[in-house]
């Protein structure tokens, strides 16, 4: 088996275990719906499908957000999770560097990533936040970290540093305007863009009904 077939086995392996349990909406089954996504857009677009899929699995392997903040943290242990496997400096940059640019950092904050690949895995792991799933993992996550479902004294705040989203405590209804919301407009791929319509429309169908029903004998 050559390296980076052997990577990609051991690290789908890897990934699987390690977030076998989590409860925040970035578990195993997350990361699998991301690849699965990725892998399509990767042939539609002519990508690289080897470094995409190894990237999808890595992307969340320390997200920042459950590691104090720090945006370091994936790329650095990407890397050391790949260093053991003969790849090529070459490969293991472009993964590393996709696993530093796939993330959203707010809402006023240019997040494109630089390579074609590195621009399919981040489509696809916005197209996990967005539709049925989407809204799913918004209540999951929002439970985790104790912020509320909505509160309609509390606007929207459209952060125009990463430092400002990071620091930000928000609801889980404003989370689809300070993001959700503006996911599709920013697919980087034509596949992403035709993927996230259906998406979009949905979540915004489920806002409808969640207004009608929250301001109900108000």
């Amino acid at each position: 088996m050559d390296p980076l077939c052997k990577a990609i086995e051991a690290t789908r392996a890897h990934i699987k275990e390690r977030f076998a349990s989590d409860t925040t909406g970035h578990d195993w089954w997350h990361i699998w719906r991301v690849r699965n996504s990725a892998v399509f857009i990767a042939r539609e677009e002519g990508a690289d499908v080897d470094i995409v899929e190894l990237a999808t699995l890595l992307h969340d392997i320390a997200d920042w957000k459950f590691h104090d903040g720090d945006e370091a943290a994936g790329p650095r242990v990407a890397g050391e999770w790949l260093s053991p496997f003969g790849l090529s400096d070459e490969t293991v940059a472009a993964v590393v560097d996709i696993v530093g640019q796939v993330s959203f950092k707010g809402a006023g904050v240019e997040t494109r990533p630089s390579t074609l690949e590195g621009q399919c895995v981040q489509d696809a792991d916005r197209l996990d936040a967005l539709g049925a799933v989407g809204i799913s993992r918004v209540f999951a996550y929002g439970g985790h970290v104790g912020q509320p479902i909505h509160d309609p004294d509390a606007n929207p705040s459209m952060h125009d540093t990463f430092e400002q989203y990071k620091a930000s405590r928000t609801t889980s209804i404003n989370h689809f305007h300070e993001k959700l919301l503006l996911l599709t407009e920013r697919m980087n791929t034509a596949s992403g863009r035709r993927l996230a319509a259906e998406r979009h429309r949905f979540m915004v169908a489920f806002l409808e009904r969640f207004e009608l029903e929250w301001s109900f004998g108000t």
